[in-house]
């Protein structure tokens, strides 16, 4: 016991800041419950590089301290902590901010949960409390829109959920037992291992916003506060990503499932830049955008189990995805959610501005930023497991991509109908988008530090 608890130190701080931030809340001390979760994290996080050369499993199996688990820590937790900073900027002095703080941080602990599952029953589990969290979240503005998306979210997750439930009962059929472990065999029972596949796929797809389980994504993002937005395109979405490596990677190829991720992952990129070409309103076209971005993932999700450069590909990738997306939300909620908000702002705050532009280039794929380097590396974890054609389809989508892009860089710095103001930024949400400027900027020509 006091072996595997060793190994869980991060999650055990997590817990404890969690408890102290909800009793920070009762007392109504938002900024104190903010600094409880900045230090709980900033905590959790150094306790986990010790854990970097660990793989092995604890409490029977059930769950993973490997690679991928290690490295969920160490990208989710400051991917929390830049959340929480962005909501401070957004929502500091309104009713239940510590609310907010708290609910980031208990669903932290649920995506690390998804990240590190080696059993069914810890896949279903965080889902549960990744989207009891996400939910509250989601409706905290208490308005109509917020309440119909927090509404239509809770719909589509409690159903996603309920088939995510019925489709693994099948691999438990098939298996003999719920660890994930156990699926080496289960080729030998082809329908169930399909149903258990499909409720794998339905669950884990609609955590991480994949075509066609994305339908609340749009509404939620626009819906939310856009610090909640950015934190659920990438916390919620990266341990659902990381969980569905976990799982395929026990999975028998003979299943066939990698054709299925890779059709998913074909229909995602096209579906999600084309619906995002035909977007105003930023926060809904960064939402699309976020559609597209998980069909990325899986190129390195085909390969899962096949090598050590799919695991590497999607740890770079997660890693940048994080950085350039929280960056971009950052930038929004300085310059406004529209288009029109935005118009002129190279000229007004040319340095928030020239910083966006490296954010949109990075999701985008050019050299040498960051996201570039994590897409060649699901570029050749794909092509390694022979899926040349999935390649093709994810260089076409980065033309696409570019377009969807571009169309923002140029308002940026189109000329202004009329003169405005500089928008106002704070500490904060400064911090926020210096912090992954630089990350941006830099981690490319360093990614052998995250797999290597």
């Amino acid at each position: 016991m006091s072996r595997d608890l060793s190994f869980l130190l991060p999650e055990l701080v997590l817990m404890v800041t969690a408890a102290l931030m909800l009793a920070g809340e009762m007392i109504r001390r938002p900024r104190l419950v903010l600094g409880i979760g900045l230090v709980g994290l900033a905590l959790a996080t150094g306790l986990a590089w010790p854990l970097l050369k660990a793989d092995t499993t604890v409490f029977g199996g059930t769950y993973r301290i490997g690679p991928l688990a290690v490295w969920s820590k160490l990208i989710l937790l400051p991917a929390t902590a830049l959340s929480l900073l962005l909501a401070r900027a957004e929502l500091a002095g309104k009713f239940r901010e510590g609310s907010v703080y708290s609910l980031m941080v208990l669903v932290s602990i649920g995506a690390l949960m998804l990240a590190g599952s080696g059993d069914v029953m810890l896949l279903v589990l965080g889902v549960v409390l990744t989207g009891l969290g996400s939910f509250a979240l989601v409706a905290w503005p208490a308005d109509d829109p917020a309440t119909e998306a927090a509404m239509k979210f809770l719909v589509f997750g409690s159903v996603a959920g309920a088939v995510m439930v019925y489709g693994l009962t099948f691999w438990f059929a098939g298996a003999g037992s719920t660890l994930l472990s156990a699926l080496t065999g289960i080729d030998r029972a082809p329908v169930l291992a399909a149903a258990g596949l499909v409720g794998l796929l339905v669950g884990l797809g609609y955590k991480a916003a994949l075509v066609p389980f994305h339908f609340w994504a749009p509404d939620a993002y626009e819906g939310a506060p856009v610090s909640v937005a950015a934190f659920l395109s990438v916390v919620t979405k990266v341990a659902a990503i990381f969980a569905l490596a976990q799982a395929l990677s026990a999975l028998p190829v003979q299943t066939g499932w990698q054709w299925a991720v890779a059709v998913i992952a074909a229909i995602s990129m096209t579906y999600g830049y084309l619906a995002a070409l035909v977007q105003s309103n930023l926060v809904r076209l960064l939402a699309w955008s976020s559609v597209a971005q998980s069909g990325y993932f899986l190129l390195g999700l085909v390969a899962v189990g096949g090598g050590a450069l799919a695991r590497e590909s999607l740890i770079v990738f997660a890693a940048a995805y994080a950085a350039m997306n929280i960056g971009a939300f950052a930038i929004v909620l300085i310059g406004g959610r529209d288009m029109e908000a935005i118009g002129g702002l190279g000229r007004r705050a040319p340095a928030r501005a020239a910083a966006m532009s490296v954010f949109l280039l990075s999701l985008t794929g050019i050299p040498p930023l960051f996201g570039f380097f994590g897409k060649a590396l699901l570029f050749g974890a794909a092509l390694d497991a022979g899926f040349l054609w999935l390649v093709v389809v994810a260089i076409l989508n980065s033309v696409l991509a570019l377009g969807v892009y571009l169309r923002i860089v140029v308002a940026l710095y189109a000329p202004a109908e009329a003169a405005q103001p500089a928008p106002q930024a704070g500490a904060a949400v400064s911090t926020v988008w210096i912090v992954t400027l630089v990350i941006t900027l830099v981690m490319g020509v360093l990614t052998r530090l995250l797999t290597g």
